[in-house]
């Protein structure tokens, strides 16, 4: 079946979510749970063959690690599920509502996009993702998956398509492009009018090739150069903590830390500890002539490595002389997704809240946090760097658009 016959059934499908209630909605999202969890074997044996093909692919630790499913993250996908079933449904909400000096009622309500597009690699967890918060906030989702998670896309998509097909809603609510032939992405950047919005999820290549190519509107992602800056009022024990975490805790994911920047002030402190800290974790320093005085394990920085996501143990590291030079850094170098700040200071952290430009900011607190379920979004669709419509963590709300409803008696303009 071609994309646009897809599109085409995707929006026979969102006319019929747009009607759908909460209690409806809400039945799909258990359903799809409860299918996910029953049918787990099956899902995991399309995963092992795609692992299996990755492996021999020559696929990197970290595309594995975001490839593999398992048991347990099977089930935290269905609790995910269960989650956002239990949070408000934005479709109908009044965004702003007046009553005009000439007796017009004025509101302005949340409606769904349509049929939205979602372009992402590796990650099979995204497809469960994308598929509930599109149908929670009244949206068709057309997915297309990466070759990689080919086999797991399937099956996980036939789960959820007889799951919400169970609960009454459309079937064609969720569907799997072809991610064997790049002709797939292509006529599904074209299909303005069939499709509203795409969002694409991935590498700088793929985010940049969506948005320069596509003539469907794109709400950008970006790649996550997050930053750790250790300020000369920190506490040794609270840096020490937040920047292991915000590099360690999870190498794969957009939110992990890819560049520690340290005040010169606090480095003959902080950085013999961190260093060995980095060490005992496995993860190798890039750093600046400054860093590399702390230890002979600390390998030579590039100017590319500080602009880099590395998805690995490695992390760029440079010391600055003030909270501006840190500041200025971030702005060359990073990609404004999230950044963070350790210390005592409250000056500091406001000037440093007030200069960096990115969706999230963190005072004496992990990067790892800016995930739409740590900020009680439930299952996010992405995290937005761009600063149109969203921005952050894109959660049920930012699937949404608006629409103006005006309620007169018979008024005529004059």
């Amino acid at each position: 079946m071609s994309v646009t016959e897809q599109a085409r059934r995707a929006r026979e499908a969102a006319s019929m979510l747009a009607t759908a209630t909460r209690s409806v909605k809400d039945g799909a999202l258990h359903a799809m749970a409860d299918a996910l969890v029953a049918r787990t074997p099956e899902i995991l044996t399309a995963n092992e063959a795609d692992l299996a093909a990755g492996r021999e692919a020559g696929l990197s630790t970290a595309v594995l690690d975001r490839l593999a499913l398992s048991a347990e993250r099977m089930a935290g996908i269905a609790d995910a599920l269960r989650q956002m079933a239990a949070l408000p449904d934005p479709v109908g909400e009044v965004v702003r509502g007046s009553t005009l000096p000439n007796g017009l009622e004025l509101r302005q309500i949340r409606v769904p996009f349509g049929v939205v597009g979602i372009i992402y690699e590796a990650r099979p967890n995204v497809t469960v993702d994308a598929a509930g918060i599109c149908l929670k906030s009244g949206n068709a989702a057309l997915l297309r998956g990466s070759s990689s998670a080919v086999r797991s896309n399937a099956a996980l998509v036939a789960v959820l398509r007889d799951a919400v097909a169970g609960a009454g809603l459309p079937a064609d609510a969720v569907q799997l492009l072809d991610a064997t032939s790049r002709d797939s992405v292509k006529e599904l950047m074209r299909a303005r009018g069939l499709v509203d919005v795409l969002i694409p999820r991935g590498g700088a290549s793929l985010i940049r090739t969506v948005v320069e190519e596509s003539t469907v509107p794109v709400i950008e992602t970006g790649v996550g150069n997050c930053h750790v800056y250790v300020d000369a009022a920190a506490d040794l024990q609270k840096a020490v903590a937040v920047t292991l975490n915000a590099k360690t805790q999870r190498l794969s994911t957009c939110n992990t830390a890819e560049s520690l920047l340290v005040h010169a002030d606090i480095a003959d402190v902080f950085l013999p500890a961190v260093l060995a800290a980095f060490a005992e974790a496995g993860v190798t320093v890039h750093g600046d002539e400054r860093v590399r005085a702390y230890s002979d394990a600390v390998v030579p920085v590039s100017e590319e490595d500080f602009g880099t996501e590395y998805l690995s143990a490695d992390i760029s590291a440079a010391v600055v002389d003030s909270l501006a030079d840190a500041v200025g850094h971030i702005r060359r170098y990073g990609s404004g997704h999230t950044e963070a700040i350790v210390t005592d200071s409250a000056v500091a952290a406001r000037e440093f809240v007030a200069r960096v430009d990115s969706a999230a900011v963190m005072v004496n607190a992990s990067t790892r946090f800016t995930d739409g379920g740590e900020f009680g979004f439930g299952a996010e669709i992405g995290i937005s760097t761009q600063k149109l419509h969203a921005r952050g963590p894109m959660g049920l709300p930012e699937l949404t658009s608006t629409k103006y409803v005006v309620t007169g008696d018979g008024h005529i303009r004059t």
